[in-house]
């Protein structure tokens, strides 16, 4: 009886969430947990307060990509396609689809690296598997079932959250903090906070959640777009509401742990230079136990799972999209031919990026592509997010709803300032 009082209200909350929750849990990624990490590790707490101060920037920015999406029956790709210029589409989904691409390739390498450390065996294998049952799974399973998997897959991310309570912490210092900021000149120091905001607020993101509503829409016979069906809009922008905050709360919660983490541990015990997720699970077995790695090691691969097709996919609606091609997971393979082969193509190309023939060509290397994906998320994102912004707030676009409450509208506008200071930042102080 307990228990069923317990299932029940938790079955409808998941019911509840949707895109906002697999978008939020999707942005601790690989690639972000190795940022999160070597923050941990070069800084200790002094980057916890950037988990408390992204958290309501980051809600805001998802909520509108949520909306234009939920209004228009369109992601942001279709929507500037049909409303602006050519000169502005192309140049904004080849950002996205590059800034992915190797977005992809760095977390698939990390996914086989973490594998190779728990069974051993060779990561580049791993890789290879992983990569290719991502594809196969995004083509030949339909969009409802993939997106319940997707929901359910979040759960992962609670193993950071486990691995903290299995370490002495001083709670006070580490609470201290977070509510108080710590600057510094440093060039690295404001190329790793660029870094946590790029992986925070990551223009993958932005796509990603205006698409997934399209398919809400179009996966639902009794659901409309906004603009067509005005009277639906108090009831879907309320779930969009909560739906995006709970995403953005658990993805900001965990990324605050990761980092921690790092901080009490790695940084702790003078390990300040953590290049790669796998690199921090190996640091962490001899310093916070097998238990404390297993978890860590395990969950990189279960976020890379989760946050894979989310790139994947967010690439392929804005290719999809800008050249009017089919897109969505509901269609068949061959009723979506060019869009299927964009998230084939960006996870094959993402995956060869692991290859030493090609790293040897391209002078790149897991290391170096996995934190500069997140930085290069960070100096997209400010284009991007400009756009969105413009967007939503273009009668011709939202009508009615173009209008939006003064708070987002503001904190949508104060996001993508942090996000433009912080690149600036970064490209000033640099070389200091």
């Amino acid at each position: 009886m307990i228990f069923s009082r317990v299932v029940g209200p938790c079955r409808r909350l998941v019911r509840l969430l949707g895109p906002g929750l697999v978008t939020g849990a999707s942005d601790d990624d690989p690639s972000g947990i190795a940022t999160y990490s070597q923050a941990g590790a070069a800084y200790g707490f002094g980057l916890l307060w950037t988990m408390l101060f992204s958290l309501p920037l980051m809600s805001a920015i998802q909520e509108i990509s949520a909306r234009i999406g939920r209004t228009t029956g369109r992601g942001i790709a279709g929507n500037i396609r049909r409303h602006y210029s050519a000169w502005l589409l192309y140049p904004i989904v080849l950002l996205l689809v590059v800034a992915n691409t190797i977005n992809i390739g760095a977390d698939v390498g990390a996914m086989g690296e973490a594998l190779t450390l728990v069974l051993g065996g060779p990561a580049l294998v791993y890789s290879v598997v992983f990569a290719i049952a991502l594809i196969v799974s995004q083509i030949f399973i339909g969009y409802e079932r993939y997106a319940r998997y997707l929901k359910w897959l979040t759960t992962v991310l609670l193993s950071y959250v486990a691995t903290v309570f299995m370490v002495r912490v001083p709670w006070g210092k580490a609470l201290e903090a977070t509510v108080l900021p710590t600057l510094s000149t440093s060039g690295k120091y404001w190329a790793t906070f660029i870094a946590v905001l790029g992986t925070t607020i990551s223009p993958y993101l932005f796509f990603w959640q205006a698409s997934q509503e399209t398919e809400e829409i179009h996966d639902h016979v009794d659901q409309d777009p906004l603009k067509e069906k005005p009277r639906q809009a108090p009831a879907q922008l309320r779930r969009i509401r909560i739906d995006t905050y709970a995403g953005m709360s658990l993805s900001n919660l965990v990324a605050f742990f990761i980092m921690l983490a790092a901080a009490v541990t790695l940084n702790a015990h003078g390990v300040h230079d953590i290049q790669t997720s796998a690199q921090a699970a190996e640091a962490l077995r001899p310093i916070a136990g097998r238990l404390t790695f297993t978890l860590f090691t395990l969950g990189i691969v279960g976020t890379g799972l989760l946050a894979v097709p989310v790139l994947a996919g967010s690439a392929a609606y804005a290719v999809g999209e800008a050249l009017r091609w089919p897109t969505g997971m509901d269609r068949k393979p061959l009723d979506a031919r060019g869009f299927y082969a964009v998230i084939g193509a960006a996870t094959l190309i993402g995956l060869s990026l692991n290859f030493p023939v090609v790293q040897e060509i391209a002078h790149v290397t897991p290391i170096k592509a996995l934190f500069w994906s997140a930085v290069l998320n960070g100096l997209v994102a400010v284009p991007i997010m400009v756009v969105v912004m413009r967007v939503v707030a273009n009668r011709r676009v939202m009508g009615e709803f173009s209008t939006l409450p003064r708070g987002l509208l503001v904190r949508g506008w104060f996001a993508t300032g942090v996000m433009a200071a912080a690149a600036v930042g970064m490209l000033v102080t640099w070389k200091s």
